[in-house]
């Protein structure tokens, strides 16, 4: 599906989907649980439907409908078959180490873009614990072989390749014979998410121990157990609705955690550097209309905000400089070329070296924008389109059902201007 956009205003008040990591992680949580726990208001998108579907070929019964999904924790098979995880690095990396609680050989493999995400850290961090796992090259599909039981023990891996690593293995830590230390070689990065992984998990009776820094992590044996778990809304998602009321208008993004654990509430404080008019109310944000100015700002702990701060960089006047984007290559594209690609052709100054992103603000046209099949760069240009000249075409633009596949709804709602061609 492409869409046409046109320039236009928006106002009103829309609630962000669910969160998407937290919905991933409450999932897997429960099924570690022995017993029924219940996911309330989790996220319906490729991505958890992918996690979801893992669990159902490891034997576990989730029932219920789109507002609450109840799961039974009563153990994990061999599966018959291979475990597709789609295009869900979050899938892959996490369901990797919950295989090695298998009695039996599970492989796993994923989509074309999945093929291009490391894996190596996780498979030989796994391997010190005890596992039988391998991986194509450092990068998937892989093959995990268990009888059920992981030794623990001492553990170490690099911190800045990718935080879901250090989850993954603190995830199944608890299942251990004899717990496990994990110590990182490099620093951490994307904290958060990791911080997250361990809010979850306390949801479910687990705790977990770590130095200050986040970066050696001590995890006993002990056991999940049943909850509860509602999942709030996600500051992902809410961060393009946010900037698009900042570019074009006023915008109410409301069921909103202040305060949250995700990492991309960093946004707020990106907009508001930028001179974001911005109005708080219990739950909910606004943002209106404001003359952006230039920043410089380190994405090295929320990356994923990446490609919509440089859309508000595109439109702000002055020079902006982001920095902490090196682990952008390993997502659904390389967003770092795949934004250089498309703020030059929406005629936007950007430069780029080694270390950092520079971007000339001014006043973006319209054009034909390739997503690459990134949910993320799909709905960038979409918020930009809105304020530019003229109209802005998106290829592919059915990948936003990756992470918010109310995307175009929500927008429509607000007041754009939006033509879907094949659909």
């Amino acid at each position: 599906m492409n869409v046409v956009i046109t320039p236009g205003v928006l106002r009103g008040a829309v609630s962000p989907p669910p969160s998407k990591s937290i919905t991933h992680r409450a999932l897997i949580c429960s099924v570690l649980a022995q017993g029924v726990s219940v996911v309330e208001n989790p996220l319906i998108s490729e991505d958890t439907r992918a996690t979801r579907r893992v669990l159902e070929g490891l034997g576990i019964e989730i029932y219920g409908d789109d507002n609450r999904w109840t799961v039974e924790g009563e153990g994990l098979v061999e599966p018959a078959l291979a475990l597709h995880c789609g295009e869900s690095g979050t899938t892959m990396r996490l369901m990797t180490a919950v295989c090695a609680l298998v009695n039996g050989e599970c492989n796993l493999t994923g989509g074309p873009s999945l093929s291009n995400r490391p894996m190596g850290p996780l498979t030989s961090g796994l391997r010190q614990l005890g596992v039988d796992c391998e991986d194509s090259n450092g990068f998937p599909p892989v093959t995990v072989r268990s009888d059920g039981n992981i030794e623990g023990g001492a553990s170490s891996m690099r911190g800045d390749v990718s935080s879901q690593f250090v989850s993954a293995l603190l995830i199944v830590a608890p299942y251990t014979r004899d717990g496990v230390r994990l110590e990182l070689t490099t620093p951490l990065e994307s904290k958060p998410y990791v911080s997250m992984t361990m809010d979850v998990q306390r949801a479910f009776g687990v705790e977990v121990d770590s130095s200050r820094e986040m970066t050696e992590f001590e995890v006993r044996k002990q056991e999940y157990v049943p909850a509860n778990l509602n999942v709030e809304g996600d500051w992902s998602s809410a961060s393009f609705l946010l900037a698009a009321g900042a570019l074009s208008g006023d915008v109410e993004v409301r069921n909103l955690s202040v305060g949250s654990r995700q990492a991309d509430e960093a946004i707020v404080e990106v907009l508001a550097s930028m001179g974001v008019d911005l109005q708080r109310k219990e739950g909910s944000l606004r943002a209106r209309t404001s003359e952006l100015r230039g920043t410089e700002v380190d994405l090295s702990n929320s990356p994923d905000l990446f490609p919509i701060v440089a859309a508000a960089c595109a439109s702000a006047s002055g020079i902006s400089v982001l920095r902490g984007l090196r682990r952008l290559q390993y997502k659904e594209s390389d967003r770092v070329s795949t934004m250089v690609e498309g703020l030059t052709a929406i005629s936007v100054d950007v430069e780029r070296d080694e270390k950092s992103v520079t971007i000339h603000g001014g006043k973006p046209r319209g054009a034909v924008i390739d997503s690459h099949n990134d949910h993320r760069i799909a709905m960038t240009f979409a918020v930009l389109g809105i304020m530019a000249e003229g109209e802005t075409v998106i290829r592919d633009a059915g990948c936003v059902e990756k992470s918010y596949p109310g995307f175009w709804d929500d927008l429509e709602a607000l007041g754009a201007s939006i033509r879907r061609k094949g659909t």
